[in-house]
């Protein structure tokens, strides 16, 4: 016992002394002065927070197809004369896109090929005479007009289809025939009219090589949505004085070789065999590329019953009604460029058209905006044959105006055609054009005082041609339609005394298909 309580006593002692030594040794005390940093950090835009989203009826977009021509030939409607500056050229083309943009329109059919020549950058043809009044010279400075036309056409969410003729060699008004025309390149190929025009025979091999050529080029190498392709085949015979075509090269030849068809039954599979080769090789090339065309408005004369007219099949060699029964084509255009009575009645043709349409392929007529003739209102004859084209052809309604000067030169016109085209609109589906669907975007809305800010995005972007917002207010949808470019939107919390309740969001590429939707409910 005592030797434990000895133990006990020293190690109280030791404890003891630690503690005296402590309290002797403080560190001294440093005043702080400053006074304390406080950082505020900015407040991010407030996330509404929002509920689950039970399944949309989403409302039905508007589908249209509204299209005006603007021919580059004889600088009929852009550029207006073949010496203007790059940037005047740029000035004028900005002027008619935006012009249609405002009333509406959704396509543009620009003439880049007007004669064997190009109005952008090739290294198969030269340069156009009615861009810079000399043939094969480049404009200074340099840029490539199909280019700007796409990308510009492209910015304001309208379709660019380029327009060519395949045989026309040299036009009257295009100037002096220099070394870098094609008449000179390829002269046993090229027979001059008696009217001045040169044209390709187009029953020679190397004519239609060429020109496919040309095509498969502007396919490959430009961001394009359509080849067009017009009425001139084998040329109106007032071209050549009322004479008969003169190809007796090639009619030597084909009889030569054993052939048994009737001079006219040859030229006409000539023209078949050309238009499904192109079809064909336009879709190998890009499928979703379109391939339309705009034949005369006439097949035959007495189709249909009471149609009087000249023969697109006897004079032009062009049997259109074929290419249209077999789908060589997506879009058809007949130049339907006559009043709605009269023995070229426009329903008529349509309606004849529509009957022969058995692939259901996309059918829009071509109208006389700029010189209908026989009517005392030419705009309300217009407005009406839109109306009848809806009523006719339904969903799959469509028009393509010639030309544009009929709009831009005719503020009434102008007006009536804007009036009629009132909301914007999705050009048709083209079903049989298989593509890949596109990825449903993702939308993040964010609160902004009164309103909300709207964005959305995609993984598959370069496959976006434009968007669909959807916003409901109360138990009213709205829509806009929107280009590429724009992916975000304010909207205002409240609207006619309605509460903004419901927004969504779809993609669509450039045939018109849309996405599955992303939709939040506020």
């Amino acid at each position: 016992m005592r030797y434990s309580f000895a133990k006990a006593s020293t190690i109280l002692l030791i404890i003891f002394s630690l503690f005296i030594t402590s309290c002797a040794t403080k560190k001294p005390v440093v005043k702080n002065t400053q006074k304390p940093v406080v950082t505020t950090k900015p407040n991010p835009p407030k996330t509404i927070v929002q509920k689950p989203v039970e399944k949309l009826a989403l409302p039905e977009v508007n589908r249209e197809f509204r299209a005006a021509w603007i021919a580059t030939v004889a600088n009929i409607n852009w550029p207006s004369k073949n010496n203007l500056t790059t940037q005047q050229q740029k000035d004028e083309a900005l002027k008619i896109l935006d012009l249609l943009k405002v009333a509406n329109f959704n396509a543009v059919i620009f003439q880049a090929r007007p004669s064997a020549d190009a109005l952008y950058k090739s290294d198969l043809e030269p340069w156009s005479y009615f861009l810079t009044g000399s043939i094969g010279k480049a404009p200074t400075p340099f840029y490539d007009p199909l280019e700007f036309w796409i990308d510009e056409a492209h910015k304001r969410g309208m379709e660019l289809h380029v327009w060519l003729n395949p045989y026309r060699a040299h036009h009257t008004t295009g100037g002096p025939i220099n070394n870098e025309s094609i008449v000179k390149k390829m002269p046993d190929q090229i027979i001059k009219l008696r009217n001045g025009m040169y044209w390709m025979d187009p029953s020679d091999e190397k004519t239609q090589d060429h020109a496919s050529k040309v095509i498969k080029d502007l396919v490959k190498r430009y961001d394009i949505d359509a080849i067009h392709i017009d009425d001139y085949f084998y040329p109106y015979k007032e071209y050549n004085g009322g004479k008969d075509f003169p190809d007796n090269k090639t009619w030597n030849i084909y009889q030569k070789s054993g052939g048994n068809l009737s001079r006219a039954d040859w030229r006409r599979a000539n023209v078949n065999k050309f238009i499904k080769r192109i079809h064909d090789e336009i879709k190998a090339e890009k499928s979703y590329v379109q391939f339309g065309i705009s034949p005369f408005g006439i097949w035959k004369p007495g189709f249909p019953e009471g149609i009087k007219g000249s023969s697109q099949y006897d004079e032009l060699y062009a049997d259109a009604k074929l290419w249209l029964n077999q789908g060589w084509l997506d879009y058809f255009s007949p130049q339907l460029y006559w009043k709605n009575d009269g023995p070229q009645s426009f329903p008529a043709l349509l309606n004849w058209w529509e009957s022969e349409n058995t692939q259901k392929r996309h059918l829009y007529p071509g109208l006389n905006t700029i010189g209908l003739n026989g009517v005392s209102d030419r705009p309300a004859e217009i407005v009406s044959q839109i109306n009848l084209t809806r009523q006719i052809l339904k969903n799959n309604s469509g028009t393509v105006h010639y030309s544009v000067d009929g709009l831009s030169k005719n503020s009434a016109m102008y007006n009536a055609v804007k009036n009629a085209y009132q909301t914007p609109a999705l050009i048709p589906r083209t079903p049989w054009i298989k593509v890949k669907p596109l990825d449903k975007p993702n939308i993040l809305v964010e609160n902004s005082n009164n309103s909300v800010n709207v964005k959305w995005n995609t993984l598959d972007l370069p496959n976006v041609f434009q968007w669909i917002l959807y916003a409901k207010y109360g138990d009213t949808w709205e829509i806009e339609i929107l280009e590429k470019g724009n992916n975000s939107k304010h909207l205002p919390l409240t609207k006619n005394g309605k509460k903004l309740n419901t927004i969504a969001v779809k993609s669509v590429d450039r045939l018109g298909n849309e996405s599955e939707y992303d939709a939040k409910k506020l």
